[in-house]
């Protein structure tokens, strides 16, 4: 889920003419920011999705935690919601890529790409 926020808050800056990186250096200090931030944009930025910790990895891990929360019957929307983006980008192809290319669903819906 961080890793969908941060790429859904770097489109918007991106859609709205904001450099990412400016937006990157503004909030990574402050509360905003996170060592998954950190990590990730920089490889977001350079079009890095070399496998880290893969989508396809990341699918089984949500699949676990979806059956967990309708066994104990818990309401996980954004955990659905981010299973979605990611099985749509598993069936594009990028079933091996890092996690991080959860940004290509943003990129793919909105026809805008997120780089240096």
């Amino acid at each position: 889920m961080n890793i969908a926020a941060v790429s859904e808050a770097f489109m918007l800056s991106t859609k709205a003419g904001v450099e990412p990186e400016k937006v990157f250096d503004a909030i990574k200090g402050g509360l905003a920011g996170s060592t998954v931030m950190n990590a990730k944009i920089p490889m977001i930025l350079d079009g890095n999705f070399a496998p880290g910790f893969k989508i396809d990895l990341h699918i089984k891990d949500l699949r676990n935690a979806i059956n967990t929360g309708n066994a104990q019957e818990a309401y996980l929307p954004l955990t659905a919601q981010v299973m979605e983006m990611l099985q749509t980008l598993h069936a594009d192809g990028l079933g091996d890529s890092d996690h991080s290319a959860i940004v290509r669903f943003y990129e793919k819906v909105t026809g805008t790409e997120i780089r240096r």
